[in-house]
Order: C-alpha cells, then structure tokens, then sequence
C-alpha cells in the first residue's frame, strides 16, 4: 500500500532512498539538522510522488511561544525560506491555507495572523515612522470552500493578477508518516503546495504553473493518517494491509492521528513559522526591531 506523507524526505525513505534525479545535502546548523533536496527529474518524481523542485527539511526545533529564547532558530529557518525566494523585492503575498475550525488544519490561518502586514504603510505614514524600507507584504486567510463557496486557489489568482507579487509564500498543515515528526520538523519548497493534503481534502494545487508565480510551500506535519500509522507499526509482521486499512477506516472514511496537546503544538508552531517569514522578508530590520513591530 502506498503510505502517505507530505514530507519530500520520508517520501524518499519509502522509496528505498533511490539516488538517480535526486541531489541530497545534509548540514547541522546548532541543534537543528536541515536536509535539502533537490527532485531534477522526471522519473524521481514519479517514484517518490512528489513534484520536481527543491524540498528543505528542517528537524529539531523547539516549538516555543517565547521567541526572545530562540531567534537563531527562528533565523535558520528565515534564512531557508529566503533562500527560495525567487527575487529580494517586490510585494510578496502570503497565504494562509486551512481551516481555522479545525486544529490540525489551522496552521495556515494562525501562522498568516502572526505575519507582518506592509503593504498598506507607504508614502509620509512610512517616511514618519521610519518604515519606509518595509518590504511590502500582504497576508490572506481565504478560509475554505465549504466556508466562502470559492475556491481557494481561485481566490488567490484573481490576488495575483491584481497585486502582481513577485513570489507567493503559501502555509499550510501536512501530513506525516511518523508520529514522531508532529509539530517538530517544518518543510519548505518551491513546488509550491496542495491545499488540504494535511487533513486528506486535496484542492487546486499551488504551484508556479497554476498561479503564474513562483510559490513557496511551508508546513508542518500535524497529522498521521491512521491507516499509514497501522502500516508502520506492523511493519515486518504477516498481517494483511487490505485488512489492516479496513480495520482503521471504518465504513471507508479516512481517519487521522493528532496529539492530544495540538491547540499547543499550533499555537506554537504558527507563531514560529509566522516571525521566520518576518525576519525572511523584512531584511532591512533586526530580529528585535520585528518582535518590536508584531507585538
């Protein structure tokens, strides 16, 4: 059976770690690992079922609310989404994919309340308070298709043709198939990002081609698919998979896994994600200065 995950380096795993059409770079930076890889061909994409592009995986980081502990943190992973950014100026729009109703989906919307919006802070207003070197910046949280009626990805091309940005940064929940990686590892990439693969409602795909942009994916697994899990942990055993899934989908509908302390685990994490877009984006200001202009 094929186990889901979002994530480029587990995918890579299940795989059998094939190498043909993959560049893989591993460094330590502190206590985090970062893994880059780099998916150049067709045939590795079709074998690890994800889109060509480079995929940035980040494991270590300790989720905490309090960011005046942990700014080199926050800065290695600013720094990793600032390597993708296709241009250092220019509007960027950022995006807050998911459900706000639902916690495993809210990492988008949470994350987007959390980043600084700059675009509106022009002319005397900005000259006057010294924010005149403000990367403009604009942040949506269109909600859903079963809360507005419009698709997402609709919604975020009409945006595009009229804010013109020169990148999108799109932020939402994924899924894993380890428990281990929940609300721990952030992954980042310019395939750009599928809209409700966290929580198994597949939409419209973000991505260069769809939008006419390029587009940054970010997020962190905040789910399991039950049946994925069952797989893992029987793994090497003679159960039956076709069986197994039956047992943990009843009358077919999908199940997921989350942690008991997920209101926890995303409070964090969007806040985490949420100043790491600031410090990317606003170069021209101190980590300080942000903390100052987001509080």
């Amino acid at each position: 059976m094929l186990l889901r995950t979002d994530l480029a380096i587990e995918a890579h795993k299940i795989s059998g770690e094939i190498t043909d059409g993959i560049d893989i770079y591993e460094r330590l930076c502190g206590t985090l690992k970062i893994n880059r890889m780099n998916i150049r061909t067709e045939k590795a994409s079709l074998k690890l079922h994800k889109p060509l592009g480079n995929y940035i995986t980040i494991d270590g980081l300790p989720l905490t609310d309090n960011f005046r502990e942990v700014p080199q943190q926050v800065q290695a992973v600013s720094e990793e989404i600032r390597s993708l950014l296709p241009e250092k100026s220019g509007t960027v729009l950022v995006i807050g994919l998911g459900n706000v109703n639902i916690t495993p989906d809210a990492l988008g919307p949470k994350t987007a309340s959390s980043v600084l919006a700059t675009r509106h802070i022009t002319g005397e207003l900005a000259r006057s308070t010294g924010l005149d070197r403000l990367r403009p910046v604009a942040v949506l949280s269109p909600g859903v298709l079963g809360q507005t009626g419009i698709e997402t990805g609709e919604l975020i091309i009409s945006l595009i043709k009229r804010l013109e940005p020169s990148a999108v940064i799109a932020v939402d929940a994924l899924a894993s198939r380890s428990l281990a990686r929940l609300g721990c590892t952030v992954q980042i990439s310019d395939s750009g990002i599928s809209p409700g693969t966290g929580v198994g409602n597949n939409r419209l795909s973000l991505n260069k081609k769809t939008m006419g942009v390029q587009v940054i994916g970010i997020g962190i697994p905040t789910v399991v698919d039950a049946a994925t899990l069952a797989s893992e942990l029987f793994e090497g055993s003679n159960i039956d998979f076709s069986q197994l899934k039956n047992a943990v989908s009843p009358r077919g509908e999908k199940m997921i896994v989350t942690p008991s302390e997920i209101d926890l685990l995303i409070e964090r994490s969007s806040k985490l994600i949420g100043m790491a877009i600031n410090c990317a984006l606003q170069t021209e200001f101190s980590f300080d200065e942000l903390i100052s202009l987001v509080s």
